[in-house]
């Protein structure tokens, strides 16, 4: 045998060795980095429960502002100079008092003409309520139940959570690494993929967890503006008046009206007082 050819094919070898020592070892680097990745992205919402998210304030602030954009030119505003008024007070009076870490420091309130007794918010300080809402929420305080319980979903990082989970069913640490690096030639195409699904992302019902974290957040957020809380139940009879028969609660990703009206009823003892302290505070909206 040759003695060099004999050298050359133990070093061949040894390098193939080498280099399945390596694969092996990147495989579990790359799922303890996506571990990492996702540990860090773990947060507690304000009721303590434990969210998941992936992306940015700024880039869900980017995706607010386009799916409110996107609204703004399907929805005509309303004329309604009294409409306007009422809806632009209240949500003030419940803005002007946040002190959420990532609450946007301006808010856009627009007032559609429709019929639909529906509102949100969207992340980048947009808040949208139609004028349909305004035959349901027939006072001040059952405005501010509205628009507290919205305004929660953009503060406690709703809709962060929606598009994280949709992102972690995919091919999570690639997503990731695209994400992290704007000059990465995938980052238009993952947000062209998100911008597409904006309204999927963004304006969807949540979950039944987030919805009810929003009811109960939403209850202090209009406790602490100065909006009597108890009016929030009053909100949730008319709510089941004008609304109708509904679904069982199990095959609805909402809690039922029943059942919202008795986790606000629960949590009353938080929020009145907050609610006196607001108005000890001279804290007395008068919108309607």
């Amino acid at each position: 045998m040759n003695p060099l050819r004999h050298d050359f094919e133990a070093q061949d070898e040894r390098r193939a060795r080498m280099r399945h020592r390596a694969r092996a070892a990147a495989r579990p680097l790359g799922a303890a980095l996506l571990a990492i990745a996702l540990l860090a992205a773990c947060q507690t919402s304000a009721l303590g429960r434990r969210q998941l998210k992936l992306m940015s304030d700024a880039e869900m602030s980017q995706m607010g502002v386009a799916a409110f954009a996107d609204i703004s030119k399907k929805t005509p505003p309303s004329k309604d100079a009294l409409a306007n008024a009422k809806v632009t007070c209240v949500a003030n009076a419940i803005t002007r008092n946040l002190n959420a870490v990532n609450a946007p420091n301006t808010w856009e309130v627009r007032v559609f003409a429709d019929d639909t007794p529906n509102a949100f918010a969207l992340p980048g300080g947009k808040i949208g309520v139609n004028t349909g809402l305004l035959k349901v929420a027939r006072t001040q305080g059952q405005l501010a139940a509205v628009i507290g319980h919205e305004v929660t979903h953009v503060t406690e990082g709703h809709a962060n959570e929606r598009v994280s989970t949709e992102l972690a069913a995919g091919s999570a640490l690639q997503i990731l690494a695209i994400a992290a690096n704007a000059s990465s030639p995938g980052y238009g195409q993952l947000v062209g993929a998100l911008g597409a699904g904006v309204q999927y992302g963004v304006l969807m019902p949540f979950g039944r967890e987030q919805e009810t974290e929003a009811d109960l957040v939403g209850l202090d957020l209009m406790a602490k503006a100065g909006f009597d809380p108890r009016e929030s139940i009053e909100l949730w009879k008319n709510m089941e008046a004008a609304g109708g028969s509904q679904p069982p609660e199990f095959l609805s990703t909402h809690p039922s009206h029943g059942t919202r009206m008795h986790n606000l009823q629960q949590r009353l003892p938080i929020a009145m007082p907050l609610y006196e302290d607001a108005k000890a505070k001279g804290r007395a909206p008068r919108c309607y």
